[in-house]
Order: C-alpha cells, then sequence, then structure tokens
C-alpha cells in the first residue's frame, strides 16, 4: 500500500518517517520529497508498506497525530493524474498557442 503523508516539519528526514511506521509493520520504503532547486523539503512524502492492512492500520493511528512538532495528515495515496497544469489545454507558456495561461487554438 502506497501512503501519501502530508503537513511534515521541513526538519523531518525519510528515516523519521520509517521510524513512525514501522511500530504498524513492515516498510518497503520511506521517502520525503524535496525541491530540487533549493534542496528543502516540501512538508510531505511517501510511505510504501507492503500489507495492506498494516497500511490501514497506520494510516487509522497516525492521521492527525503529532510527529516532530506538526499534525501530521495520512492518508492513502491516489495515482498520480497525467495532468500538468489542469484545465483546457494549460501548459506553462500563456496565451494563444503558447503551452498555458490560455487556451490553445487547434
Amino acid at each position: 500500500m502506497n501512503i501519501f503523508v502530508a503537513k511534515l516539519n521541513f526538519d523531518t528526514t525519510s528515516d523519521d518517517l520509517r521510524d513512525a511506521f514501522e511500530q504498524f509493520g513492515e516498510v518497503s520504503s520511506a521517502k520525503v520529497i524535496f525541491d530540487r532547486e533549493t534542496g528543502r523539503s516540501k512538508g510531505f512524502g511517501f510511505v510504501e508498506m507492503p500489507d495492506d492492512n498494516s497500511g490501514r492500520e497506520a494510516i487509522a493511528n497516525l492521521n492527525d497525530t503529532e510527529l516532530d512538532g506538526r499534525t501530521i495528515v495520512v492518508k492513502e495515496a491516489r495515482p498520480k493524474e497525467n495532468n500538468r497544469g489542469g484545465g483546457y489545454n494549460r501548459g506553462g507558456g500563456g496565451g494563444y498557442n503558447r503551452g498555458g495561461g490560455g487556451y490553445n487554438r487547434y
């Protein structure tokens, strides 16, 4: 089961995340997500647990609890959608035929 963890303290590490979840079962991976440019935590991460029952127990017991001084949000991760920017063929440029900010003409 893939688990999404949000509202993390910016000082929380992947090892801290693993430690919090291991009390509920085996953890395949735990990763805090970092910004590529700044190297700073984005305040969220993912935990993979091979046993779904253990994952559900971890979610039920850790959601809205405190980790490193912050109240975290824990829920089952949803698959990433292939939708960049959202809505009407938006991308990143602006105006007609420029990828985003406006509507693409065909």
